[in-house]
């Protein structure tokens, strides 16, 4: 309908996941880094998570449309099936030769399935399933997904497997029952929402593709429609279309704020309002979690006093912490000083009850990490900490993994406990030792055997960590800055001088320098410089000053050597 009167070939926000409009930002790419890394050679198990709208279909569908040289994709977009239709969908999309009549056991499928797997990786072929909405597929199909995992040969997996979908996806996932098969996956990433920055670019680039001018909606409408969409594409579109019919109607030839407020108010169905997750992704996504900590508290900590007022004994004052908003976040208090003597000098304690029966605040234990770093620094309310933290050189990682991996990244960590049935409590580990660990508390440090806060952690962590490459992965193919850094790192880590010219992509030669470093640290060795790799990289460097979780320096340099 507006089409003319705006000068456009086509719609430039159809909701529709169409790969040509797809818009690549800094974490979409690093998403797509995470897709192709599971299609590759070393590719195996690979979890995209993402809010609703935030792209993920479409970046999936980009990946399917181009022609992946010697790959086979197989795509389930329905994971609403049982065992046996689950297979047959696997089986139609690959067309395995398989029976048919009468209706085949999940035996003649999967022994189809395997030899025609082995039939690909004969020929050179790597063969891809990718489970579109796998937060909706059933605990027997995500048993059937685990059982593919073990279609191998002696070195290489036959079936790669991609599951994406919404964020309940990782807490399914993270079900005891379920660990056999979270524990294969090789490589998870979470898809933020836009930026402010990357929404205004967003919208210049989608009016760019349908032939339009890039300027149709003017800076104060773009912020408009940021705040009200909370960055998400999907509703991006939305309000952006709902607006050019509004101005088309009144006769204009742009958008402004009015017409953006008003289209958004005619389209979303909570007015005025920003999606909670986007309030709440950057500033720290573990916040909301520690609601249902302070909530669980909250009901202890009033039957405590019913108790002991029912016995006849004295009241007691219970101080419950105060849950983070999940409408208005509020700002990080300025970390109050340890004593001196606690400082230096950790407290024993006998085991962890005692710290346990004085949780804290996640947004406390927050500052107080923010204080390691840079003491003094407040954050202000509604602020996006991650991004407050950037002006800093300072970047957010929340991660799973182990202690060792704590121990290669030898950072300081706010860790979760699972204390029961969907209760949490963080702690600030700030030391790490073989037999003890210390956390950082409103008291000072306090220092218990590890074999205690071992079990009650559940592998969820959060850091800080100097960002200079400016990406958590620099993966083969990359080029840029990133890579030069890269290249400069590894060579000083590896006790040698750079050389002035270095090259700014990252060829097969970086990748065995990536892998070197991985092999001489026990990480993961895949060849790809991700969040775990860098970040041990940068504590490797004889320049890092910031606070470690071990008391050990970098080695002194070897006698430098020429490096390329």
């Amino acid at each position: 309908m507006y089409l003319a009167h705006f000068g456009l070939r086509e719609p430039p926000f159809s909701i529709a996941p169409d790969p040509a409009y797809l818009y690549l930002s800094p974490r979409h790419q690093e998403a797509l880094g995470h897709l192709l890394y599971g299609i590759g050679i070393h590719g195996g198990f690979v979890q995209l998570t993402g809010e609703v709208g935030t792209g993920k279909t479409t970046m999936v569908r980009t990946l399917l449309r181009e022609k992946l040289e010697q790959v086979d994709a197989a795509m389930v977009y329905n994971p609403r099936q049982n065992e046996l239709e689950f297979l047959a969908s696997i089986c139609d999309e690959l067309r395995v030769d398989c029976p048919r009549q009468p209706a085949p056991t999940l035996k003649q499928l999967i022994d189809a399935l395997s030899a025609h797997l082995l039939a690909a990786h004969a020929r050179g072929r790597r063969t891809v399933l990718i489970i579109d909405e796998a937060q909706n597929l059933s605990p027997a199909v995500l048993e059937q997904v685990r059982l593919l995992t073990n279609l191998e040969t002696d070195k290489e997996k036959l079936l790669r497997i991609m599951l994406v979908g919404q964020p309940e996806l990782a807490e399914l996932l993270a079900r005891p029952e379920l660990r056999q098969l979270a524990s294969r996956i090789t490589a998870r990433y979470h898809l933020l929402p836009l930026t402010a920055a990357e929404t205004r670019e967003y919208i210049a680039h989608r009016l760019r593709v349908a032939g339009g001018r890039a300027d149709l909606f003017s800076p104060a409408a773009v912020r408009m429609i940021h705040r009200r969409s909370g960055g998400v594409p999907r509703l991006i579109n939305i309000i952006c279309d709902r607006a050019l019919l509004g101005a088309y109607a009144d006769g204009a030839h742009s958008v402004d704020r009015r017409c953006a407020r008003r289209a958004a108010a005619e389209t979303l169905t909570s007015p005025l309002s920003r999606p909670w997750w986007h309030r709440l992704h950057a500033g720290l996504p573990m916040w909301l979690e520690g609601l249902a900590a302070a909530v669980a508290l909250l009901v202890a900590g009033m039957l405590l006093y019913r108790s002991l007022a029912d016995s006849g004994d004295a009241r007691p004052t219970v101080s419950v912490p105060t849950p983070v908003s999940a409408s208005t976040p509020r700002a990080l208090p300025e970390p109050p000083p340890a004593p001196a003597a606690a400082q230096t000098s950790p407290t024993p304690i006998a085991d962890i009850g005692r710290i346990l029966d004085q949780p804290e605040p996640l947004a406390d234990l927050t500052a107080r990490l923010i204080g390691l770093w840079t003491p003094g620094l407040q954050i202000g309310a509604g602020q996006d900490v991650c991004a407050a933290l950037t002006t800093r050189q300072l970047a957010c990682y929340r991660g799973q993994g182990t202690l060792n991996d704590l121990e290669q990244m030898d950072l300081p960590a706010i860790l979760s406990l699972s204390l029961g049935r969907d209760t949490h409590q963080y702690v600030l580990l700030r030391k790490l030792g073989d037999d003890t660990a210390t956390l950082l508390t409103a008291d000072g440090p306090r220092q218990l055997p590890l074999a205690q806060l071992a079990p009650l952690w559940n592998g969820e962590f959060f850091l800080l960590w100097p960002d200079p490459a400016g990406s958590t992965l620099i993966a083969p193919g990359a080029s840029g800055p990133a890579v030069v850094w890269l290249r400069r790192s590894l060579a000083i880590a590896g006790g040698q001088t750079p050389s002035q010219a270095l090259s700014s992509v990252f060829d097969g030669t970086l990748r065995q320098q990536v892998l070197n470093f991985q092999h001489r640290h026990d990480l993961d060795a895949d060849g790809l410089a991700g969040a775990q790799t860098l970040i041990a990289l940068v504590t490797a460097l004889p320049d890092f000053s910031g606070p470690r979780l071990s008391n050990a320096q970098p080695a002194p340099t070897p006698a430098p050597a020429a490096s390329s």
